[in-house]
């Protein structure tokens, strides 16, 4: 059964491990092409956009696919958008992995906010040394509070965009434990911390640092995601493709295939 995993995630490169070497199945991962040098998974996969729904929905049935796994970030709404669209166009099945949001704890204190700019704009008058991990498409958006000093963890080099004057930028890819965002804040004076709430244990590291440090969370609120079949983990995504590969066999033993 051909089977279609949009992926950028942990919980993406977990099924694709799951189901490498599955003879049940013909996976493909398609990845968005947002970093230059994305890890090699360990099933065929494709880099770059669809087209919109209406390009997903050609491909999908063009290349015979059975089912599909929105494997994508939290904050990647227009994708899940195009892929109910394009799953229902092409009569589908689709599942979306849903990764919990964060909730504040004893000891957060989190600065609730809808969107990059609100972020920029509540970071304040006075200049403060700023951790950002947003990544580098919403760099530019604090480019409209150059007072402070920035901080910038990112896997990509953000290329010829407005930036900040101050910005030093750390290349790095997760996951980060506590102990070595807390060895990162106090070593570059870190006194606010910018996040999506992004949801997951790989970069939960930082929420924890800045509790223990006491320092403040600007927190960009997650968007509306539009979403197939509800599953919460890799392993769950994998239960359900064997029930659609299963539904899949008796289809074409009735059809005589």
């Amino acid at each position: 059964m051909r089977v279609l995993i949009l992926g950028g995630t942990t919980e993406a490169s977990a099924l694709a491990k799951l189901i490498a070497g599955d003879k049940r199945f013909e996976p493909n991962l398609s990845l968005a092409g947002r970093t230059a040098s994305p890890a090699v998974p360990p099933i065929p996969y494709r880099i770059g956009g669809f087209g919109g729904w209406e390009g997903l929905a050609s491909w999908l049935k063009a290349e015979g696919v059975s089912a599909v796994v929105d494997a994508t970030h939290p904050f990647a709404a227009r994708i899940s958008a195009n892929a109910v669209k394009a799953a229902e166009a092409a009569q589908v099945a689709l599942a979306s992995l849903i990764r919990p949001a964060w909730i504040a704890e004893d000891g957060d204190v989190w600065i609730a906010v809808p969107t990059p700019e609100a972020a920029a704009a509540a970071l304040g008058a006075a200049p403060r040394t700023v951790f950002l991990a947003t990544g580098r498409l919403e760099l530019p958006v604090f480019a409209a509070a150059p007072q402070h000093t920035y901080i910038a963890r990112v896997i990509d080099n953000p290329g010829d965009v407005p930036l900040p004057p101050r910005i030093e930028f750390i290349y790095d890819r997760g996951p980060f434990d506590a102990a070595a965002e807390l060895r990162l804040f106090t070593g570059h004076g870190v006194e606010l911390v910018v996040s999506k709430n992004s949801g997951g244990a790989a970069t939960y590291g930082k929420i924890e640092a800045a509790r223990a440090l006491g320092l403040s969370v600007v927190m960009i609120e997650r968007p509306e995601k539009p979403a197939g079949h509800p599953v919460m983990s890799a392993s769950e995504a994998m239960r359900w493709l064997e029930e659609r590969y299963e539904s899949h066999v008796a289809s074409s033993s009735e059809r005589g295939v």
